[in-house]
């Protein structure tokens, strides 16, 4: 996949293409299913096809006190997209220029200038352009005008009652229901840091945790202990992962994320990794001694073993 950053770095001569637009947040079961559909698009007109996204949720720059926290970087935002299969991904920066152009010059700049549209596939609530004044409407107008097709897409609603949406896995991750959140997603949520140096108290306990820098990438569920994997350079390593503050020890800061890799003991210092969470085990709990703590890690490995097993 080729990934432009800014409307600049797509060449002169990118061919015609199938596009769609959108924040694209944790490129979830909804996300992919516009993106298959955005392919089959593209089979059809012999079309490229492109993803068209943002380098911040527009809430961030529109209403920053509105904004929900992300689910993704955006540099893991790139790597799912690429994962999916699309030609190109163009990455606009939701700046006052771009929050300025009225919905033609949206259209007309971007769509049609710079990426030569043939189709483009939005949802029903699509909007865009100063002020969100333009809607599946407009852009439809707009494509008779400059000779390309609007289709829309179904909403993805696996209850068939309410459609995927990065809220409502928001509120899964919330809950540490990570496995309900895998399963809008499409994949297994992350998150990606580098390894810094802790206490070293799992080591001391025989547990020893690469312990995540606190500026990791990606959405943490909530407080507790995960089955999950560690992936270093590529290398996938089953992992007993927690999350919170270890309320048996003080100082420990909120929202720490530990993973002890299962069977392994490797240096993974200044490593940046991904960490990624396959089901909850049990919530955060204070210990009235280390024996009992121990005693519970043991368990919660041998939970880890089941699950992933």
């Amino acid at each position: 996949m080729k990934t432009f950053h800014g409307l600049e770095q797509v060449p002169a001569d990118w061919p015609a293409s199938a596009v769609t637009v959108g924040k694209f947040d944790g490129v979830h079961a909804g996300h992919r299913a516009v993106i298959s559909e955005l392919e089959s698009l593209a089979a059809r007109h012999q079309a490229s096809t492109v993803v068209v996204t943002f380098d911040r949720h527009p809430l961030a720059y529109i209403a920053p006190q509105k904004c929900p926290p992300a689910l993704v970087s955006l540099e893991q935002k790139i790597d799912l997209l690429a994962g999916t299969g699309v030609d190109a991904t163009l990455v606009l920066s939701f700046d006052e220029a771009l929050a300025s152009l009225p919905p033609e010059e949206f259209v007309r700049h971007i769509l049609v200038d710079t990426l030569h549209a043939r189709s483009v596939l939005v949802g029903q609530d699509f909007r865009f352009g100063h002020r969100g004044a333009g809607d599946v409407a407009v852009l439809r107008d707009l494509g008779e005008r400059f000779g390309f097709e609007v289709r829309l897409i179904d909403d993805v609603a696996p209850d068939n009652v309410r459609r995927v949406s990065s809220t409502w896995i928001r509120e899964l991750l919330a809950d540490g229901d990570v496995r309900a959140a895998a399963r809008l997603l499409g994949h297994e949520p992350e998150v990606r840091g580098m390894v810094v140096h802790g206490a070293a108290r799992g080591r001391e306990l025989g547990y020893p945790t690469a312990n995540l820098s606190p500026q990791s990438q990606g959405l943490i569920p909530a407080d507790g202990v995960y089955a999950g994997w560690l992936t270093d350079a590529g290398v996938r390593y089953p992992a007993a992962i927690s999350v919170g503050n270890n309320p048996t020890f003080t100082g420990v800061p909120q929202k720490q994320v530990e993973a002890y890799v299962l069977d392994e003991d490797i240096d993974l210092y200044d490593h940046v990794v991904d960490v990624a969470f396959v089901d909850r085990i049990r919530g955060m709990t204070a210990f009235t001694g280390i024996e009992p703590l121990i005693a519970q890690i043991a368990d919660d490995v041998e939970q880890v073993r089941r699950i992933l097993r």
